[in-house]
């Protein structure tokens, strides 16, 4: 009677363990369970959300590929009368159906590179006092705004601007110089595409240089190194594709600039002997003209101006990203 006494002492024990440790791992079971049905549901989500990614992406490019198949279309009738030669004419003559885009190819490459040369001091000062000087306070912030405030305002403004306000400046400065006093032209155009343009490469410029590690440059500090050291042995380095890509986007704002630009370039389709000579680009002459084009030929030239203007963005943009990486790959 001791014995199984003691055996029921003992064994009823262990059966209470047994179930209680049983029950912990069914609990631990359906716990597993719920979390694996939670992850299938976001795997489920996440798949969701990558076709969905690449829909959109697909559709960029079809939207890309129909805008270029629709300049073409368009432009065939004036392709089978000039053919490749509409390039490299030198005259533009709507009445007598003699279309060449030299001058306005030329036009278009010499106002955004000048307008890039003058707004990269200014977009890299911008930057490096916004990212590297002075990143807090309300000074750095009033700035901020300001640059913001530049990209967002309509470049029809900064045509009237120009107008009124950098048109009398260049002539008086044409004057001082020698140069025959129009005002307009390439130079004035450029200077409002350099103002317009800034923001675009400061606001990245100023993103890229905040993003460089504190220790990198606390190690060239300890090293002795000067403000003007880390900024140019630690910071651009570091930044230097980030920069470039600034830049680049800031270039392909200025070759798409149109209303500014068409307001206080001159609008001549003589070629530009110098860059205080009027001149026209190929957005401007599309804006200029577009509603004038009385027969198909001469619409059709202006679609393959536009497909011009197409091109080149598209091999800028392309050398760009080349460049781009392979300061990357450094």
């Amino acid at each position: 009677m001791d014995t199984s006494a003691d055996n029921q002492i003992v064994t009823r024990p262990d059966f209470s363990l047994r179930r209680v440790i049983t029950s912990n791992k069914i609990w631990e079971a359906v716990k597993g369970i719920k979390r694996v049905r939670r992850s299938h549901r976001q795997i489920r989500a996440e798949n969701a959300f990558r076709r969905s990614l690449v829909i959109v992406g697909l559709l960029m490019v079809v939207l890309m590929l129909g805008i270029f198949l629709t300049l073409i279309v368009q432009s065939v009738p004036a392709l089978k009368v000039t053919g490749f030669s509409f390039l490299w004419g030198k005259t533009w003559d709507p009445v007598r159906d003699v279309f060449g885009a030299y001058p306005f190819l030329l036009g278009t490459l010499l106002t955004s590179f000048l307008a890039l040369a003058i707004s990269i001091p200014f977009s890299f000062s911008v930057a490096l006092f916004l990212g590297e000087y002075y990143p807090t306070g309300w000074i750095p912030n009033l700035l901020k705004n300001t640059v913001e405030l530049i990209a967002a305002v309509p470049s029809v403004i900064y045509g009237f601007w120009g107008l009124a306000v950098m048109v009398p400046i260049v002539r008086s400065f044409e004057t001082k110089i020698g140069v025959p006093p129009i005002g307009v032209g390439i130079f004035t155009s450029s200077l409002i595409m350099a103002i317009m343009i800034i923001p675009y490469a400061a606001s990245l410029g100023r993103s890229m240089v905040q993003m460089v590690p504190s220790d990198l440059k606390e190690a060239a500090y300890s090293l002795g190194a000067t403000r003007w050291e880390v900024i140019r042995n630690v910071i651009l380095p570091y930044t230097k594709s980030g920069l470039f890509a600034g830049i680049l986007l800031s270039l392909g704002r200025a070759l798409g600039e149109t209303m500014a630009v068409t307001m206080v370039i001159g609008n001549t389709s003589l070629i530009p002997k110098s860059i205080f000579a009027p001149g026209n680009t190929m957005a401007s002459v599309i804006a200029n003209e577009f509603t004038e084009a009385d027969h198909p030929q001469y619409l059709s030239a202006l679609i393959e101006l536009g497909l011009v203007l197409f091109l080149v963005t598209v091999v800028i943009n392309m050398i760009g990203k080349r460049l781009i990486k392979g300061f990357a790959n450094e």
